[in-house]
């Protein structure tokens, strides 16, 4: 989860620049907000179970990760904007959050750590609501 995290950190950044709608620009920032502290706390919980950390930079190297964005994908989001932009990053967002949603929905069902099922719920519904405001935003609800 913690490189899927960052893929979406890195998503939300280009929104500052590169977006026309004020709402993506919004939901990128609560998204940046959101997640960055979850990255904390995953790492914290691997540090002290004496677990590697994965190494920044390992945001394209996901690929089994359910929702992550190809080399290509991020390629595209980062060269384009305006428009354009809005909508690649929320179809790409969508695309991402409901993988984190399955990852979490697979944690509450198979984990053992209750700190990391609970975490998982709490993405389960944080990110259905953003699912649910992105496909507004595409025009699709």
């Amino acid at each position: 989860m913690i490189p899927h995290h960052r893929q979406a950190i890195e998503m939300a950044d280009l929104a500052a620049t590169r977006a026309e709608s004020a709402d993506v620009k919004k939901l990128a920032g609560e998204i940046k907000k959101a997640q960055d502290p979850e990255i904390k706390t995953l790492s914290g919980w691997l540090t002290s179970w004496g677990e590697q950390v994965p190494a920044e930079g390992q945001g394209h190297g996901g690929h089994d990760m359910s929702g992550m964005m190809s080399a290509e994908e991020m390629k595209q989001l980062e060269s384009s904007s305006g428009k354009a932009f809005d909508t690649a990053f929320l179809t790409m967002m969508v695309k991402h959050h409901e993988g984190a949603v399955a990852m979490a929905k697979t944690e509450q069902s198979d984990g053992t750590y209750q700190p990391a099922k609970d975490m998982a719920g709490a993405i389960i519904t944080s990110q259905s609501a953003e699912i649910a405001r992105m496909n507004t935003l595409l025009g699709k609800s």
